[in-house]
Formats: structure tokens, sequence, C-alpha cells
């Protein structure tokens, strides 16, 4: 008897419908084809085992199985469930029509129970988009896929769970789970507030016209001045979540399998912050089979790099092009994937290796040269990517014991920042890809940002007075913008141009000394 039962490959965050095909015939042999990895040809063991464990009988036939398309790799134990119930359903201990417009996917343990997947959410929205009324998951992945409202959704324990459930003879309640209600319920505002942060005010301005634009910054000061500490804070100032963003996001990490068990949606904006040691391949994604990075991780959220120039060159040069395209494009032989990295960078450093460069009164004591070798560890190309060069002084003892708790809290400042946000939507609202000024182009720079003919004279001498590039001299005037519109300017001034100017410290002549 031939049937099919579905499954889904996943491949970037999107999904491929698997076909199963199944035939049980006469003789004794096992065969599986399709393209199947190591762990798929060992799945024969644990569905064997498992079948039998939960007290149903594994034919003593030959059985044949297709994994449709023949063309894409299978890879993984996910596709343990579906290869079960198919092998169920030839033997007539199913009803074939029962597998009709159903998805089925899980790894099974050898006592039957069900271990979760990854990618339950991309696999949801393909196998709707797909026209499938349901899906068959493992209990821990079944909130994540019920975010596909439209889909009916059945965890299930262990085998024996979908087999009664397919008979009709114990049916699986379906999840459902009102979306909405949900995301505003865990829409909760981060513990880090900028109100712990004694003085840095200007630190504190500068953060809240990254957060207002979505803009990169660095930060440039001596040890102990606070540059971890402050930007930890970033996520507490940022807009919260759109319902999409949450979403997207959690299809990122979902791939990956970074959800907790049980969890639905991730609903705060990411905070990303790896180790210098890190590989380029772990920063941009990659491998043999292709995951998502460090920067699609951190997509809709920060990406924050401490000591920047620690990091290997190698590393820090593949971000260049995400940063510009917010987009990562992987390549292989046989296909390419693609991963979002719509993120804010935030990175810190040192000026110098001893870290005292420009300290108002620890000398430095590094030799000549050693302050501008350091600092080119960090390419050009790098730093023109970056809008905001920020640098931060510590903060004098006296001050810190005498000023009381800061009262600028980071509540005050995502008021003014959404309000900055909800202008930049009103006026991006003919583009679906743009919602904020850092993702400006250079013709949307001319259109929403053009200067009138006293900015267009200052803007022209700072440019050859600090030798600026084209990308920064774009990358000033989308700062001019968010400044503007935290002030609710239409145009932007003479004051807005003027502070988004001195936001670029490494792009100064002599900053090294």
């Amino acid at each position: 008897m031939l049937v099919q039962t579905y499954g889904s490959a996943v491949f970037g965050i999107s999904a491929t419908t698997v076909t199963i095909e199944v035939r049980i015939d006469k003789g004794i042999n096992y065969l599986l084809v399709g393209l199947p990895d190591s762990a798929v040809k060992e799945s024969q063991q644990r569905i064997k085992t498992a079948i039998e464990e939960s007290g149903l009988s594994y034919p003593g036939k030959s059985i044949t199985i297709n994994m449709a398309p023949a063309d894409i790799r299978k890879e993984g134990t996910v596709y343990d469930l579906p290869l079960a119930i198919g092998i169920l359903a030839a033997s007539e201990q199913l009803p074939a029509t029962s597998l009709e417009n159903t998805l089925i996917m899980g790894e099974l343990s050898l006592d039957g129970t069900l271990r979760p997947i990854k990618g339950a959410l991309p696999i949801a929205v393909q196998a709707h988009q797909e026209g499938f009324e349901s899906i068959i998951l493992p209990e821990e992945n079944a909130r994540e896929a019920a975010m596909v409202s439209e889909l009916k959704v059945y965890p299930a324990k262990e085998l024996l769970d979908v087999v009664e459930h397919l008979n009709g003879q114990k049916r699986i309640a379906p999840l459902e789970i009102d979306v909405h209600a949900l995301f505003k319920e865990q829409v909760e505002l981060d513990l880090l507030d900028f109100s712990d942060v004694k003085g840095q005010e200007n630190i504190k301005r500068a953060f809240e016209i990254a957060a207002a634009g979505g803009h990169n910054v660095i930060l440039i000061g001596p040890p102990g001045a606070g540059k971890t500490m402050l930007a930890k804070r970033l996520p507490s100032i940022l807009p919260p979540l759109t319902l999409a963003e949450s979403l997207e996001t959690t299809k990122i990490h979902s791939v990956v399998g970074k959800m907790r068990s049980n969890e639905a949606l991730i609903t705060r904006r990411p905070f990303r912050a790896p180790h210098h040691t890190i590989s380029d391949v772990a920063l941009v994604g990659g491998g043999g089979w292709p995951q998502p990075g460090e920067i699609s991780l951190a997509h809709n959220g920060v990406l924050f790099l401490d000591e920047l120039p620690e990091f290997k060159r190698t590393v820090l040069e593949v971000l260049r092009q995400p940063l510009e395209d917010r987009v990562v494009s992987i390549s292989r032989a046989r296909f390419s994937v693609e991963y979002p990295s719509s993120l804010m960078l935030v990175a810190s450093m040192n000026p110098c290796p001893c870290g005292y460069h420009n300290h108002p009164i620890k000398e430095c004591s590094c030799e000549k040269g050693a302050v501008q070798r350091y600092l080119n560890k960090v390419s050009g190309p790098l730093l023109d990517r970056i809008d905001l060069h920020v640098e931060v002084t510590p903060v004098d003892y006296d001050e810190l014991l005498s000023q009381p708790r800061s009262k600028i809290k980071s509540a005050d400042i995502r008021e003014r920042v959404i309000r900055a946000r909800t202008i930049q939507e009103e006026r991006f609202k003919e583009s679906s890809s743009m919602h904020y000024n850092a993702q400006m182009g250079s013709k949307d720079i001319r259109r929403f940002a053009a200067l009138e003919k006293e900015g267009q004279e200052v803007l022209k001498n700072a440019m050859k007075k600090m030798n600026l590039s084209a990308r920064a001299h774009d990358r000033i005037l989308k700062v001019a913008r968010t400044i503007a519109d935290l002030d609710n300017s239409e145009k932007i001034g003479l004051t807005h141009l003027a502070e988004a100017i001195q936001y670029r410290s490494l792009d100064r002549e002599n900053w090294a000394g």
C-alpha cells in the first residue's frame, strides 16, 4: 500500500514542504531515498523501537520511502514522526485519509515520546500558505506554531497520542492563542534603567539620538568610564517591537533553536553581546548547512561589540555588507539563503592600548605611534558605517559620590524616541522596507534631509576640514534629520547639523595625537 505524509525542511528562515511517500510490499528490505543525511537514515532504529514501545506493530515487510523533492537535502531527526506515521498508515494501522491536509513534524525517543524541533514557526507559516488545515508538533513547539492563528495546531506528547488522534479514538485538543493579547501581555520594560547611571548626560543624549533614528554608535573612552553600563541600557529606550517585528525575530530564533521551552513569542528587542574571540562564521552566519549568526540574531535589536579592536580583523570586515544592506547573503554551490540583519551596532573601545589617551587626569603611557596603530585595528570603511562617534570621559569621584540618582529615566527618553519614530513612520509610509532614518538611501536623503544654503556651507567646510568621505556626509545628514525629528522640526536647522557633525570624532585629523 502507498501512502503520503507531509513534513517540512527549513532553509534560511523559510520552509519547504516535504512529501514523504511510503510503500509496503513483500520482502524484508528498508530503503530510504530522497537525499536524506545520516541522521535521517538512522531514523529506522528509532522509529522501529518507538512503534514497538508504544504497543503498535512494526511491519516485517519491505518498506520503501521517498522524500520529495529529491534534490533538497533532508537533515536532522525532525522527520522521525512523519516517517513513523507513514509506515503505520501504509501498514493499515491508520486511515490514510486522516493524513490529508495535515503536516507532521517531530523527533522520536526510543520510548515513543516526542522531542522538540527547531523552526516550528516558519514551518507553520509555510504550512498555512500552502493550504494545510492542521499541523501536529511536539508539545514544546505548539505555542510557537500557534502564532499562525489560521492553522489548527495539535500538541502531542508521544507517538501513541498522534496515532489515537488520527484514528479518531482520542482527539487532541487544538491549541488556540490570541496572538494580539499575548503580545500586549508580554511586552515589558527592561529592568536596566538610565537613571542608574550618574552623570554622562552627553552620552545619554547621543543614545537618545541613536535610538530615535536607529543609528550605529561607537563609544571611545578609558576603562571604567561606563561604556558597557550605558550600552546595556540602550534597549530600555528603544521603541517596543511591533507584532510584525516580533514574529520576524521569533522566526530567526526558532530556526537556531534559541526559543525557550513553551515560549511563543519574542517580545523584547534582542541584545546580543558576543565575546571578541568569536569567529567570522559565528558572527555573520554560515557553516556547511547555513545557520543565522549573531548579526541575524540581533535583527530588530542591538549588536554590542565590547572592546572592538580586540576582535579579529576578518571578523570585523564581514560586518560591512550587512550594515549597509541590512541583509546577510550566504551562498553555497547548490543553494543560497538570506537572513535579515536590520540592527543597531553599538561598539565600545579604549582610545589606546593603555586606555588613557586624552584622559583628563591620568597620563597615557603608550609609546609614540601606538595610539594610531591601535585605532588602525578598526578599518576606515567600518568606521564610516558608524553614524555617531562618542567620546566618553570618566565621571569625577566627588561628583559620583555627591550626585543623587539621575533624574533622566529610560521611560522619559523612550517617550521622546517613540514620538520621533512616529514622525519617521509617517514620513516613510509609502515604503514597505524603510521605517526609520538610518535606513534611508542616497535618494531619500536628498528628498528628506535637504539643507538650506547656510547649512550646505557649514557642511561643506566640515567636509574639507575633517576630510570626510561621501558616506560620512550621508551619515551626518541622517543624524541631523533625526535630531530635527526629536525637536519636532520639519527642517534641519544649523544647531541640528552642528550637533550631528560633532559626532564624527574619529574622522578628525590628529585625534590620535
